[in-house]
């Protein structure tokens, strides 16, 4: 068994930098991508960037890439997110997501993910 928790949620202002973290506990020999997402009310899950099990290959959605940093600490059991120059449309909750495919070197939407996080919630002011 696997669970994730997110963390580095809330309040924030326009132009700001962002930093949150995903936690693993459990089982976590058995997790290999991980993912970073996103949802609105009313909206798709969004995916924003992955990371592959080592960290080394990483991919970014390009409403993200340029101002965005996925990584991960395996030694922590955590991955995390930065989101760069935030605006008030980046307000929504915040999901980490992974894999326990693995073949799966990256993941890049919602149906690849074996496990998520309950979210958190992030909000941008003007």
């Amino acid at each position: 068994q696997v669970q994730l928790v997110e963390s580095g949620g809330g309040l924030a202002q326009a132009g700001d930098s962002l930093d949150l973290a995903c936690a693993a506990s459990g089982r976590t020999s058995s997790v290999y991508a991980g993912a970073w997402f996103r949802q609105v009310p009313g909206k798709e899950r969004e995916f924003l960037a992955s990371s592959s099990r080592s960290g080394g290959s990483t991919y970014y959605a390009d409403l993200v890439k340029g101002r965005s940093t996925i990584s991960r600490d395996n030694a922590k059991n955590t991955l995390y997110l930065t989101l760069n120059n935030l605006k008030p449309e980046d307000t929504a909750v915040y999901y980490c997501a992974a894999s326990f495919d693995g073949r799966l070197i990256l993941i890049k939407t919602a149906y690849e993910c074996d496990v998520w996080g309950q979210g958190t919630q992030v909000t941008v002011s003007s």
